[in-house]
């Protein structure tokens, strides 16, 4: 009771000290003309899974109408109203599944592109940043597709190339659960601490094909890992700070500090458990409860059901806009301002600060940041020109990989580790002053 008394207290004060000096309607005005002129490309927002478990009508896309106020917390009208311009939509599926992870998969890739089929005047599907920027122009948000976990792939880099051909433009190499060749933040122990030779394969593969490589969800020693295997700038699509709020999943300062060097981006969420501690307090051990548990569920409804149970009872503390604009200040002091973005995760989490629980609340934001001081320009950074910048060298690499390996896919370059008759060899290929370099590694040898 005390804890939980001090919890509501501190969430108590820190409302009382932002609504102190709240932004003005001046602000917001400007915001939201910030935001006309610029390209607000959000990294994460969950509604294809929202339309799946619908519990009116799930798996519906044509009863789930986005035309007007959708049950979730995403619809065309709002999104009009949040200024959004272009849109990473996840095609998020749960980790835990037993089986048929690539046929769920790819229902979620085929749900997503017939609702952006449906609204041909409000969403255009884009497979480039210059798809993007042409959307914008003609009225429409360019929508691209996410991943959210590798475990989608089944360890198979056929798969991931198909996921491409799909309009998959990012894929998050772990959700909740580590895969067999990366590291979750939220599954310990840790089961290879970072990536293996076939974690910086698919890494590679995904530099080749022009995917961006989300780092959201993984393991510090996975996030370090990809950033030093990687050829392309890193996304975080939808994470926070973990020096202003201490939560396994978060970015911690060493790999912040590693994103000018590589050109990523991380994508500040605005999920209260991950952005303000107060909150984090509360909700880390029922997530952490929940990850535990839900590998023996065996249903989306039973997942829900789950997560409602152990929420039940519990007191949440109240959170503001400012607790992410802080968010967002700690990491464009620690990374720099072209490595910082926004990543919502809209329908995909239940606790929002106040003002900014639905996607048409980005002004809100925007407006506390230019009460604090943030020029146009860098607003129109972190709005989307960071996210755009990196898919564009993102683009770059994926050229200059294919002239050297002239276009041959991963099989050929970076093949599967393989077992001969005396060793497990693990094959790979960098470059060297231009040329391509291709040798192995010896991983262990076989008994005969």
């Amino acid at each position: 009771m005390v804890l939980r008394a001090t919890i509501l207290a501190i969430g108590f004060l820190s409302a009382s000290i932002a609504s102190a000096s709240a932004p003005t309607p001046a602000h917001l005005e400007h915001a939201k003309h910030v935001l006309a002129e610029g390209i607000l490309f959000d990294g994460h927002n969950d509604l294809p899974w929202a339309i799946r478990t619908d519990k009116v009508a799930p798996g519906d896309v044509a009863a789930y109408d986005l035309s007007k106020p959708a049950r979730g917390q995403t619809d065309i009208p709002r999104l009009r109203a949040g200024g959004v311009g272009a849109q990473f939509w996840s095609v998020y599926i749960p980790g835990e599944l037993k089986e048929g992870m690539a046929r769920t998969q790819l229902e979620q890739i085929d749900l997503m592109r017939r609702v952006i089929a449906r609204y041909p005047e409000a969403l255009q599907l884009a497979g480039t940043a210059e798809d993007i920027r042409n959307a914008r122009k003609a009225g429409r948000i360019g929508s691209m597709l996410g991943i959210e976990g590798g475990h989608a792939i089944e360890n198979s880099l056929a798969l991931l190339r198909s996921y491409y051909d799909l309009g998959v433009r990012y894929m998050t190499l772990t959700h909740n659960t580590n895969t067999a060749w990366a590291d979750s933040a939220a599954d310990l122990p840790a089961r290879h601490n970072g990536l293996t030779p076939f974690g910086e394969q698919v890494v590679l593969e995904m530099n080749r094909i022009g995917m961006l490589v989300d780092l959201s969800h993984t393991s510090a020693d996975t996030m370090a890992d990809a950033i030093r295997v990687s050829r392309a700038p890193v996304i975080f699509s939808h994470s926070s700070a973990k020096g202003v709020c201490d939560v396994p999943r978060n970015v911690p300062d060493e790999v912040l500090k590693m994103l000018p060097a590589n050109g990523g981006v991380v994508m500040v969420t605005f999920v209260a458990g991950f952005t303000d501690p107060a909150v984090a307090r509360v909700m880390q051990p029922l997530i952490e409860e929940f990850n535990r548990r839900a590998y023996d569920v065996k249903s989306d409804a039973e997942r829900t059901a789950l997560f409602e149970e152990l929420k039940a009872g519990i007191v949440i503390p109240k959170t503001t806009i400012a607790a992410v604009a802080d968010q967002i200040d700690y990491v464009r002091r620690v990374a720099g301002v072209r490595h910082v973005g926004i990543g919502g995760d809209f329908d995909g989490n239940t606790e929002w600060p106040e003002g900014l629980s639905d996607v048409s609340m980005y002004p809100n934001l925007f407006a506390e940041l230019i009460r604090r001081g943030w020029s146009d320009e860098d607003l129109k950074l972190l709005a989307g020109e960071n996210v755009l910048r990196a898919l564009e060298q993102a683009e770059q690499v994926s050229r200059e990989m294919n002239q050297v390996s002239g276009n041959v896919s991963a099989e050929g370059i970076i093949p599967l580790t393989y077992v001969t008759r005396s060793a497990i060899l693990s094959p790979y290929w960098r470059e060297s002053d231009g040329q391509a370099v291709h040798g192995c590694r010896l991983l262990q040898t076989v008994p005969h």
